[in-house]
């Protein structure tokens, strides 16, 4: 994409001319910063990819109509994810996701068994959640248990989370983030990336990285030069530096 390799090259050239540590004004910065050319397209389409690997549907829909701007994936698969989402982040309703799912592509969850185990995984933790002993303990042994002998890895994040059930009082598990709410968005998580990933879409956008990509290349010249910086990336306000 024309946008990164163009921050990119500006980045490497203003670092080639600082050999030696030394001051660039503000003024110099400036200049170097508006001699980057971005076309108006690819910012868009940046925006866009965001939009839709987020699934924030109806802004996507929007964002199209106001820019002209088409998504690279049909905004009824991101209604799809967001479905799923919902019933495991929200819900805890994991045999609904696993139906939802099924439904959009059976292909995901055959060809992927660690997206299956997990989301069963996820099962597992609704029921004891909810206090429901005596069928966790059963689903366990009947459903993963089975895929446990056939993986190690998998055996591993079963004994943990059947050592939720040895602690009375959750709060003293030494596993006791598994009935976090971060757990579920993990789970729903890595859904949403199989989904994508099923129709030829990133599974992650595009702006975190050209971010990542900024961040880097700041601290590459914080060894060469004193230069106006970005500290706050919600802003991207310069701070002139400290001399």
């Amino acid at each position: 994409m024309s946008l990164f390799w163009s921050v990119f090259r500006q980045l490497a050239e203003i670092e080639a001319m600082a050999t030696s540590k030394k001051v660039i004004t503000r003024e110099e910065w400036e200049k170097k910063l508006n001699d980057v050319k971005i076309r108006k397209e690819d910012m868009n389409k940046l925006v866009m990819n965001f939009l839709v690997t987020e699934g924030y549907v109806d802004a996507a829909e929007k964002f199209r109509m106001e820019s002209g701007t088409e998504p690279d994936i049909d905004l009824a698969t991101i209604t799809d994810c967001m479905a799923v989402k919902k019933a495991v982040v929200q819900c805890g309703n994991v045999e609904d996701a696993i139906e939802k799912v099924n439904d959009l592509n059976p292909e995901i969850l055959d060809t992927n068994p660690q997206l299956f185990f997990h989301l069963q995984q996820q099962r597992l933790i609704e029921l004891i959640r909810n206090g429901k002993v005596e069928e966790a303990l059963e689903f366990a042994q009947e459903e993963l248990a089975p895929r446990g002998e056939e993986n190690q890895s998998f055996l591993q994040e079963l004994e943990r989370t059947i050592a939720l059930l040895a602690f009375e009082d959750v709060t003293n598990c030494p596993v006791k983030e598994l009935l976090d709410i971060s757990q579920r968005l993990k789970t729903a998580s890595e859904v949403n990336a199989a989904i994508l990933t099923s129709q030829s879409h990133e599974k992650d956008p595009k702006l975190p990285n050209l971010l990542k990509m900024l961040v880097w290349a700041q601290n590459q010249l914080d060894e060469k030069a004193a230069y106006p910086r970005i500290n706050d990336l919600s802003t991207a306000t310069l701070e002139d530096p400290a001399v």
